[in-house]
């Protein structure tokens, strides 16, 4: 048997059942580790969901990437710019770009019989891409529009709903206020949406781009702006340069603003969970390595006379260390093991019944949101067991201070 085998035939035996009744310490060693992963598999998952949710709410009202008038002017309603085919075809050819959209916007009164709100039509296209507003419906559908004719379909937050009292194919009177005078028109509510984000909800309402052009007083070819859509949001700041790039290139004063500069203190927030993560992993890896320690140095005193006299027999210290670290990490990994079947299963109910629910008011989703994926929960398994078993090293080197002549004269 070759040697590089020895320390592991070894640790196995003594792993074994038939090498004696496991001490109480290593059980409880193997249950603190998959505990430790369980709960930081769960809160990984759920911090990556919230992120994701609320990122794909405020993306559906912007866009990842916005382009827009350069004209210092930080309400809804800017001045037009013109289409440029060329631009377009330029943006959707941007690496990491899936979608460009134009959108057009007109800030109104929404009126009825009970109440009155002010609000923001946005108009789009019939390409638009409705699948996140088709996620959050409540009641009715998506506004029928076309490229020929224009429509008065309008799709409203459920909050709009609830304050102005209406409903599904209601009609809704919209005043909107002119240099000269105001101007009135009326409009038929196809769906109601709830993102939970109040503040949107408020104030949103969906329709069609030719509406919104002709209360602008618009030609057919100007528009607010574009919104652009990516593949990838972690992409982000690249295509964002790439974007800028274009847009300078075809007009000096338009620019190119990402959604985290249009909500910067939401993605602050965002960002503060990734220091909530950092903190649940370290607390966890510690009471798990700490339990480690513990149940390491209870088999060292349990092994001492194997280990005095496998010395005698030649062995190193080192090997000996190589002997009691494999013996742990079978520990590490047994609860490593449970730890994720717990967690994932944990983590997959979640995903498939919502049995946790959230207030929405609070945290703009109804129920605790769930992402798994691949890389980051085998990074986090391959960074817990390197770790773990690595500082393990450290109360292995009492295996250098047993001396084999006491330990077997006293046995």
């Amino acid at each position: 048997m070759k040697k590089a085998n020895v320390e592991y035939f070894i640790a196995r035996r003594i792993s074994s059942r038939a090498a004696g009744p496991r001490n109480v310490m290593v059980r409880i060693a193997t249950v603190t580790v998959a505990i430790s992963m369980t709960v930081m598999i769960v809160a990984l998952a759920v911090i990556f969901g919230f992120k994701r949710e609320i990122t794909q709410k405020l993306t559906a009202f912007a866009g990842d990437i916005e382009i827009m008038r350069l004209d210092g002017n930080s309400s809804f309603e800017r001045l037009p710019i013109t289409r440029d085919m060329a631009l377009e075809s330029a943006l959707r050819q941007i690496d990491g770009v899936r979608s460009v959209h134009p959108y057009a916007i007109r800030g109104g009164i929404m009126k009825t019989d009970e109440a009155t709100q002010g609000v923001v039509l946005k108009g789009v296209d019939a390409e638009y891409d409705w699948a996140f507003f088709e996620a959050n419906l409540t009641g009715g559908r998506i506004p029928h529009l076309s490229d020929t004719a224009r429509s008065r379909d309008i799709l409203i937050s459920q909050t709009l709903a609830d304050l102005l009292r209406i409903g599904i194919d209601d009609r809704v009177e919209m005043l909107f206020v002119d240099d000269t005078a105001p101007r009135r028109d009326l409009f038929r509510v196809t769906g109601i949406y709830s993102t939970g984000l109040a503040e949107m909800d408020r104030v949103m309402v969906m329709g069609d781009l030719r509406t919104v052009q002709r209360r602008n007083h618009w030609d057919d070819d100007q528009v607010t702006g574009y919104e652009i859509n990516l593949h990838d949001f972690r992409q982000l700041d690249r295509v964002e340069r790439e974007v800028s790039r274009a847009v300078r290139a075809a007009e000096d004063d338009l620019m190119a603003v990402s959604v985290t500069d249009l909500h910067p203190q939401m993605f602050d927030w965002l960002r503060a969970h990734d220091v909530n993560a950092a903190v649940i992993i370290a607390i966890m890896l510690a009471v798990a390595l700490l339990n480690m320690i513990s149940a390491l140095l209870i088999i060292l005193l349990e092994r001492t006379r194997m280990i005095g006299e496998l010395k005698a027999l030649g062995m190193t210290n080192r090997a000996l260390q190589k002997i009691f670290i494999m013996r742990s990490a079978f520990i590490v990994l047994r609860g490593m093991v449970w730890g994720n079947v717990l967690g994932i299963g944990l983590c997959l109910l979640q995903k498939y019944t919502g049995a946790v629910k959230l207030n929405e008011a609070g945290y703009f989703l109804t129920e605790v949101p769930v992402q798994l994926g691949f890389g980051w929960l085998a990074a986090l398994n391959a960074g817990a067991f390197l770790l773990i078993v690595l500082l393990l090293v450290i109360p292995t080197s009492v295996v250098s201070r047993i001396r084999p002549d006491k330990t077997i004269r006293f046995q």
